[in-house]
């Protein structure tokens, strides 16, 4: 008896253990491409120098989901999208460069601007000085680590400092792409699409098609239209119930990321659909304004390229003000416009000053303003000014990164979070916050 029950249990046993490895094979298999299309192999950990902007090309390139903001100290978490089952990856932080740029809707943004959720474009690099980084500082080969429990590779990058943060729009807008649409599966105003990222002019063969999911909530923007799901159903172009074939319709795609249905590890979801050039050119215009509101109330970020002493504190300082911007910003820098600088940490937030960046500022002239020839590279804006002060501060020296306003912008006060005064370990979090991987 007690055999036969103890063979039964073994078959049991076995048939579970075979069952298990053919779940865990089609797991993996699912997940192979999205994970490797992610990657791009060959290129090494690079680590920026102080007073030179990185070339992207030596960037560590990932995808993933926002999903924390601190946005005072221009840093958050985003979860990778890699080999394995996405909604079991752990958050990773990372820290916007001084230079680092953030482009949302195809326009210049800021972190607070970008909705939780979102899925982003990063191009990375190990941090510049470790000693000074503001989130936890990995292994060199981090991403070649396996995460283990179904995760896969490239999820914990040791890039985490990054130079280019875009959404989805934003990245086919720079790289010359649209999301070409092949098919619909729609039901009480939810279901799928699928589609391919290829080249606007031409045919891309080896473009991987993706199924993604979109429900009611859905904006589609048609010209200078919002309209929904029930919309495009009510007018004749989508059905209410079926599949309908969609002959490769040039779009743009704002992407999410939802919990999807078990056995569904890595499925993204479509926030926005932007059916034409003009709803685009309108959703970047308006981020565009949002972007130089900001901008003019916490000033130009620049970093000092020399600064040569006279006597009693007078000095003449040479900056490079960085790039990203709306040209309308730069063109307020002229040549004998008065403008105020401040010195500023690597998060940009104003070190100088009890109650706000004008308090401790350096004030004078705008000497001269020069724009180099060419294309500059990213993270610049290839202006450079000169400014003169009467009286300067000590964080104004070579190396270092300030922010700059032409007297022409607005006074005011920026918020408490975003300036350090006495401490900023007594209000803030250290990295420690983050977890270790």
């Amino acid at each position: 008896m007690r055999f036969l029950v103890l063979s039964s249990w073994c078959l049991v046993r076995d048939s579970l253990l075979v069952l298990a490895c053919a779940c865990f094979v089609h797991a993996a298999a699912a997940e192979e491409k999205p994970g490797t299309k992610n990657q791009e192999p060959g290129i090494e950990p690079f680590r920026p120098v102080a007073g030179k902007f990185p070339p992207l090309e030596k960037a560590h390139a990932y995808r993933g989901e926002l999903v924390f903001v601190d946005h005072a100290n221009r840093r958050g978490s985003i979860r990778v999208q890699g080999e394995g089952k996405f909604f079991r990856n752990d958050p990773h932080p990372f820290a916007m460069l001084p230079y680092g740029m953030v482009r949302y809707h195809g326009a210049p943004a800021d972190l607070r601007d970008v909705p939780l959720g979102t899925v982003l474009h990063v191009r990375g690099f190990l941090p510049p000085d470790p000693k000074l980084s503001s989130v936890p500082v990995l292994p060199v080969d981090n991403k070649d680590k396996d995460a283990s429990h179904y995760r896969g590779t490239g999820i914990f990058p040791a890039e985490n400092h990054v130079l280019l943060l875009e959404d989805e729009p934003s990245h086919c807008l720079r790289t010359g792409k649209v999301w070409k649409l092949k098919e619909l599966e729609l039901k009480d105003k939810q279901g799928t699409i699928v589609a391919s990222r290829e080249p606007k002019t031409g045919e891309d063969s080896t473009a991987e098609e993706e199924s993604m999911t979109f429900d009611a909530a859905t904006r589609i923007w048609r010209g200078r239209e919002r309209l929904g799901v029930g919309d495009l159903i009510e007018e004749g172009i989508w059905p209410a119930d079926g599949k309908k074939p969609l002959d490769g319709q040039p779009v743009l795609l704002g992407i999410t990321w939802k919990p999807t249905s078990d056995g569904v590890f890595t499925r993204f979801h479509i926030s926005d659909i932007w059916l034409d050039d003009t709803a685009m050119e309108r959703a970047a215009e308006n981020q565009t304004e949002t972007h130089k509101t900001f901008i003019r109330s916490r000033w130009m970020p620049a970093w000092i390229d020399a600064v040569e002493y006279g006597q009693f504190g007078q000095a003449t300082v040479t900056a490079t003000l960085f790039g990203g911007m709306d040209d309308s910003l730069y063109a307020d820098f002229k040549k004998d416009a008065s403008a105020l600088m401040n010195a500023v940490e690597a998060t940009l937030k104003h070190t100088h000053g009890a109650y706000g960046p004008a308090h401790m500022a350096c004030k004078g002239p705008i000497i001269d303003v020069v724009k180099a020839e060419g294309e500059a590279p990213l993270g610049s804006s290839g202006i450079q000014i000169q400014f003169q002060t009467d009286l300067i501060i000590e964080g104004i020296r070579p190396g270092r990164v300030v922010r700059v306003r032409p007297a022409s912008w607005p006074q005011v006060q920026v918020p408490r979070e975003e300036y350090v005064g006495d401490s900023i370990d007594a209000r803030f979090p250290t990295p420690a916050i983050f977890p270790k991987y």
